[in-house]
């Protein structure tokens, strides 16, 4: 490769002759970034710096450091296309922000003269208005907002009444996916009802493998109560028939559980849920996966996971429909959406 670096795949890490070194890391979840609480930095660059949270980069600023006689200097980067959880933050940051230090670069298509632009463009012709103006054109002003649910529906409160109807909602992810960039979710919902008002009262949210899945899935049984429903979406076919088989003889035994076969689309679904929530009759109980719940429906269907929509979507549904599995189901479902 003409260079006298050595490469160490289990750290990740370039080492130089003079001692100097570079390091990849990861941030997969919010609390990967204590992996590097006791480290000492002095450059730390973020490629697509929009699919981290704010938190996540302003935490490494703590590791950027140096001995006092050091000449070397502090430097934090960052290089990203608009869009994903981390766009109000780094645009709010280095755009739009009152921030006069901070310096922001824009690199258009017409910078590059050695990618094939017209291959390109056509192959972003493929993909919706907003995400092709943010990678074609950089756009940062263009959102995708508003489509569905609205972030400020979704009043916050401090608990919830004790005498609801309750039940529990899975979204599983099919598998734990760690070769992925950005894997789905496995999602389970508590939602709860009185009086026309309802509650998200828990959201548990995992990327693992099928067993620890399962295991969370009788803990939070568990904790939720015996009493309380619960429900896993099913997919189609016989592995997912196989999938519920397998839940109620030997994950969920004993717990009052249905499996659920999904009639109709993740948009048509959530309809009746978004209707609720636009009337102000949706809240959620403060809890740290508030934020995360609010940027996904915030941005849903376009957004790049759906796994908490689709679990307390489903959890909506059986507190006011039952099962759609029936064509009666069915077409209840659909007059709530064309008349609710």
């Amino acid at each position: 490769m003409g260079t006298a670096a050595r490469w160490s795949d289990k750290t990740k890490t370039w080492h130089f002759p003079n001692s100097a070194t570079l390091t990849f890391g990861y941030l997969q979840t919010e609390q990967d970034k204590y992996r590097y609480q006791s480290s000492e930095f002095q450059f730390i660059g973020f490629d697509e710096s929009t699919q981290f949270r704010g938190s996540q980069y302003l935490y490494l600023f703590s590791r950027l450091r140096r001995l006092a006689d050091s000449a070397i200097p502090i430097r934090m980067r960052a290089a990203s296309n608009p869009g994903n959880i981390g766009h109000k933050f780094f645009k709010d940051r280095f755009i739009s922000g009152d921030y006069p230090d901070k310096v922001f670069i824009p690199a258009r298509l017409e910078d590059n003269p050695h990618i094939d632009r017209e291959a390109y463009i056509r192959s972003l012709m493929n993909l919706d208005p907003v995400t092709r103006a943010r990678l074609l054109k950089g756009d940062w002003e263009i959102n995708e907002e508003g489509m569905t649910f609205r972030r400020e529906w979704f009043e916050i409160v401090q608990q919830a009444p004790s005498d609801l109807r309750k039940v529990r909602y899975w979204d599983l992810a099919a598998t734990k996916q760690s070769n992925l960039n950005d894997p789905d979710w496995t999602a389970g919902a508590l939602l709860g009802e009185k009086n026309g008002i309802y509650y998200v009262l828990d959201m548990r949210r995992v990327r693992e493998t099928p067993l620890k899945v399962e295991q969370l899935t009788k803990q939070t049984a568990m904790l939720d109560g015996i009493g309380i429903p619960i429900y896993v979406e099913q997919e189609g076919g016989a592995s997912g028939k196989s999938l519920i088989d397998h839940y109620q003889r030997n994950v969920l035994n004993g717990f009052v559980f249905y499996g659920d076969h999904k009639a109709s689309s993740k948009v048509l679904r959530a309809a009746p849920l978004a209707s609720a929530a636009e009337a102000g009759n949706v809240r959620i109980v403060q809890g740290n996966w508030n934020e995360e719940f609010l940027d996904e429906f915030e941005v849903f269907p376009q957004g790049t996971h759906d796994d908490q929509v689709d679990a307390v979507s489903g959890a909506f549904e059986k507190l006011n429909f039952g099962s759609m599995d029936s064509k009666e189901g069915y077409e209840v479902m659909k007059g709530a959406v064309m008349y609710g």
